[in-house]
């Protein structure tokens, strides 16, 4: 039996996606949270769980900034994203810093399933589009968009910034002190060749990393 956590702050997601996992004998829902810091107590309350379905934009605490804690607290535990973002905005990288999987939500539903199985079984579920997404961006090896270079917890930051948190927000939100966010954010814009927040807040925008 695979036990699954799902975490999405819209009700009827979860609602939609435990009834449907409900109708495979193989698949059982344990838990679920309706964002990153919720997460992070069902990772206590359901230690048994194999796959979590983590969705990216939820208010408060996203689930890329979940995604790093949740692998510090649990290494083995297999990760689903499951988002309204298209794949080429964000499934490289996240692929690359832990996620076991990269699926939108219009996918077909029976692929969910597939995807659940392989990362229970500490496979990583590439699809089609991802698959694509990983070739070109081999084909292309150094000219890929510059945000790709980042370290997991510099992408994180980097995020949290062009949306116009401060310091002091970002810091609250990724547990760590004003000066370790102010030492990534110093990073960061020397890998990515720019300047001020605003030029982080353009390029976001201009990638279709943030609405």
């Amino acid at each position: 039996m695979i036990q699954i956590g799902i975490v999405d702050d819209h009700a009827i997601v979860r609602a939609g996606l435990r009834q449907f996992f409900s109708q495979h004998v193989d698949l059982r829902v344990v838990g679920e949270a309706a964002n990153g810091r919720e997460a992070i107590d069902l990772l206590r309350d359901a230690p048994t769980m194999d796959v979590l379905v983590l969705d990216l934009a939820m208010p408060g605490q996203g689930g890329i900034d979940a995604l790093g804690m949740i692998r510090s607290k649990a290494p083995d535990l297999g990760i689903l994203i499951l988002s309204g973002y298209a794949e080429e905005q964000y499934a490289v990288n996240l692929i690359r810093h832990g996620a076991g999987g990269y699926l939108n939500k219009e996918c077909d539903p029976a692929e969910i399933v597939n995807a659940v199985r392989a990362i229970a079984a500490r496979r990583r579920y590439i699809s089609p589009t991802v698959a694509q997404l990983l070739a070109q961006q081999f084909d292309r090896k150094e000219s890929g968009p510059v945000h790709e270079a980042l370290s997991e917890r510099e992408f994180q930051v980097f995020l949290n910034l062009a949306k116009g948190e401060t310091a002091g927000d970002v810091a609250h939100n990724l547990s760590l002190s004003i000066k370790t966010v102010s030492t990534y954010r110093t990073r960061l814009m020397e890998k990515m060749h720019l300047a001020s927040n605003s030029d982080l807040t353009y390029y976001a925008l201009k990638n279709k990393l943030i609405d």
